[in-house]
């Protein structure tokens, strides 16, 4: 079967343009020219695999319909944009997100963007990959009040809830595995987006920047996540 993919765009120009290239590429593509019509198709039409989303729409804004999913649905959702506030907005504000790409894109790079939300969906439905079960080995992380639950997605800070977005938990969860371990920007954006990185800094920077204002003690001098300037980024050794 056709995996199926909610085209939201309100340029009809370059909806027939995405839709015909998906097309075949073998998906199936339904499309909305507003945030109404999203919302309603979503709502009635049978499950996707996947969402388009662009930002700019009439009726209702793509953050608003961003939102909704959200309240009943994991499903991957790409945003297309052409500014970076709304992309801040979608991928940092607890919207979820997962993934952007900028207007104007290329035809391949949002069809490779589409085939690997879609696969990291498929992983996220069957369980992690057979690489990281040795890390299962402890399932509880704790480093200096803050612990982090591995199998359960979790994590606390001083005894309270830390709310998480899954982006920022497989980000924690990379550092805290890996204690000692340097990170570029695109091995972050590989191991947790399992992708290849195309140079577009904001996504990893609106994701670290809050992760560690729901983390850090003063997000403006980070202890658990160090920034290695022109480098990358490590787990601060005072709390390990």
């Amino acid at each position: 079967m056709s995996q199926r993919v909610l085209l939201v765009e309100d340029d009809e120009a370059i909806s027939e343009m995405v839709r015909s290239y998906l097309v075949k590429e073998g998906y199936e593509v339904e499309t909305a020219f507003d945030g109404e019509a999203a919302e309603r198709i979503f709502r009635d039409h049978d499950p996707f695999e996947l969402v388009l989303l662009d930002l700019m729409l009439p009726k209702r804004s793509g953050t608003d319909i961003l939102q909704s999913i959200r309240a009943t649905s994991l499903i991957p959702v790409l945003i297309m944009s052409a500014k970076d506030s709304d992309v801040d907005k979608a991928l940092g504000l607890g919207f979820g997100a997962d993934d952007y790409i900028t207007k104007p894109f290329s035809m391949i790079e949002l069809a490779a963007r589409v085939k690997a939300a879609i696969r990291r969906a498929g992983y996220a439905s069957v369980g992690a990959p057979a690489e990281e079960s040795a890390v299962k080995v402890r399932k509880t992380i704790t480093l200096r009040g803050l612990t982090v639950d591995l199998d359960n997605f979790a994590a606390r800070k001083n005894g309270e809830e830390v709310k998480l977005t899954a982006k920022e938990f497989h980000i924690l969860k990379l550092f805290v595995t890996h204690p000692g371990q340097v990170f570029t920007k695109a091995q972050i954006y590989g191991s947790v987006w399992e992708d290849d990185y195309y140079g577009d800094e904001n996504v990893i920077n609106v994701h670290m920047r809050r992760l560690r204002e729901k983390i850090e003690d003063d997000p403006s001098h980070p202890e658990y996540i160090k920034t290695l300037w022109g480098i990358g980024y490590k787990l601060g050794e005072a709390v390990q």
